[in-house]
């Protein structure tokens, strides 16, 4: 940043901070039985000799101080799911099945105190907060389901005494690292699979969000999962990189499974190589949302509201560059920045009528503040919010007049920023929606059934959303393309990220 801008931005925040409203101070207020802050191993909880604390990004107050579990403990959390796993697979698909549905129940049945958990160490509103709850909750519900429905193949055979048997068998230990702006719904799309397949797991939660993952290992317990089967290693930023190393590097660990940065999975990815380990990935993401003249303008106004402002802006596949047809251009961004004034309200996740949480910390919403400056001296415009305001909350901001080139459009934000850039056809709008080396998630908006069609099929993205903002469900695939990861998590198809098929050929058969 030049020397200006930087300027620039310190007089925004002093400014800001000088009319902030004092900070005041909010209570968790959650059962003292799912407040946990030790690391959870083969059925135990576990101290450390240190510990780190846990913070309500809104405030900055310290709410928990949790163990910091060092490499050591997660050698001893994989040596545990290693041997859990042989006594874990043994079990039948309808024993697994009944154990993750009592998980799930528990889940439903705490999801007040959970959702509080999650507004308080990750920001988001509280109503989002009980919606991640149900999110979560239903991962668990839909493998549990999912485990009785793993089938391997009866293959015909070439030669008449030969029968050909394919059987899916689960892969053994799994390492889970997640991220924190999804610190329930990550665990069980990952873990619920790998347990519905047989599989046992060691989980790292980021720093910001252990106390959602250690509490749901307090429901899996009370639930019955077994010992060892689900184990979880908290740790701070310090020690992330030794406890990743172990977790990617372990020979007993048998598969990889990670939500996060590309740069961050790119790392991970080397790390695994050495011992050819299992890895599906979920990593970054710059969502396009095209609105073309054919668009029912207020039905895509609605999809931008939910799909942009959901968590602040801060989920993986969050629309991060808006692409708006000429022929409905002014109306789009006219009525957008009508609904923004209406239906958005910055505060503390817990008070009833906040829409929009901090973000993560200061560094995001520098970030965030970083992006505004560079397109505003290129030449956009700011028509809503642009100010960075106390702490790590970030007005909710429109911009219009936006070009490629710009920094907001060249890289994700991961805040409340709507960038809207003008188009003319649909050959430049695809054009600018895959100039993008990462693909998660795409959303557009159309009347026209071939446009529809010629679309869905064009956009470079694992996910596509049309005439929908807001498309994540247990029931279908979640995963991207280019550099946004491998593999597919949710469906059907998310077991068999954690199966091996093996062939067995029985010979000299008298038939």
């Amino acid at each position: 940043m030049t020397s200006a801008r930087t300027a620039t931005l310190i007089q925004r925040l002093r400014a800001a901070t000088a009319t902030a409203t004092p900070r005041r101070r909010f209570s968790l207020d959650v059962s003292a039985q799912l407040l946990r802050t030790s690391g959870y191993v083969h059925g135990h909880w576990v101290s450390a000799p240190s510990d780190f604390p846990v913070l309500d990004p809104a405030t900055g107050v310290e709410i928990a101080r949790v163990s910091d579990c060092g490499p050591e403990v997660a050698k001893r959390a994989v040596d545990s799911a290693y041997t859990a796993f042989y006594e874990w697979k043994q079990y039948t698909a309808k024993e697994r099945s009944l154990l993750l549905r009592k998980w799930f129940n528990l889940m439903t049945q705490h999801k007040d105190h959970l959702a509080r958990l999650i507004t308080f160490e990750c920001g988001k509103p509280l109503k989002e907060s009980l919606g991640e709850i149900a999110y979560a909750a239903s991962f668990l519900e839909w493998f549990s389901e999912e485990a009785r429905r793993v089938y391997g193949d009866v293959v015909p055979p070439p030669i008449k005494d030969r029968r050909i048997l394919l059987l899916k068998q689960p892969v053994g230990v799994t390492s889970v690292i997640t991220p924190w702006n999804f610190p329930s719904a990550m665990i069980t799309r990952k873990v619920g699979a790998a347990l519905a397949a047989g599989c046992t797991a060691v989980l790292k939660p980021a720093e910001d969000t252990p106390l959602s993952a250690l509490a749901l290992a307090e429901l899996a317990e009370q639930a019955g999962i077994p010992a060892g089967v689900f184990n979880v290693v908290p740790c701070s930023r310090e020690m992330a990189a030794s406890v990743g190393r172990v977790l990617c590097t372990d020979p007993l660990v048998a598969k990889i499974s990670f939500t996060g940065s590309t740069a961050t999975g790119k790392m991970l990815l080397k790390m695994a190589a050495d011992t050819v380990k299992r890895v599906s990935m979920e990593l970054g993401g710059h969502a396009p949302f095209i609105v073309f003249d054919s668009a029912d303008v207020d039905q895509a106004v609605n999809g931008a509201m939910g799909s942009k402002f959901r968590n602040s802006g801060q989920t993986c596949v969050c629309s991060n560059r808006f692409l708006v047809q000429n022929g409905v251009y002014e109306r789009f961004v006219a009525k957008l920045g009508t609904a923004m004034d209406a239906q958005l309200r910055v505060g503390h996740g817990s008070e009833a009528d906040t829409t929009q949480g901090p973000l993560i910390n200061a560094r995001a919403a520098e970030k965030v503040g970083q992006q505004i400056d560079d397109a505003v001296s290129q030449g956009a415009k700011v028509l809503r919010g642009g100010r960075r305001l106390h702490g790590s909350f970030m007005e909710p901001t429109l911009l219009v007049d936006v070009t490629a080139d710009m920094l907001c459009v060249r890289e994700e934000t991961f805040g409340p920023l709507v960038p809207v850039i003008r188009f003319d056809t649909e050959e430049e709008a695809l054009a600018l929606a895959n100039a993008s080396n990462v693909g998660l998630a795409g959303y557009f908006y159309s009347q026209d059934i071939s446009q529809i069609w010629r679309v869905s099929e064009a956009l470079e993205v694992g996910l596509v959303g049309v005439n929908e903002g807001l498309i994540s469900t247990a029931e279908a695939t979640f995963g991207g393309v280019k550099e946004s990861g491998m593999g597919r998590e949710g469906s059907k198809y998310g077991v068999d990220e954690y199966l091996e098929v093996k062939y067995v050929c029985m010979g000299g058969l008298k038939v």
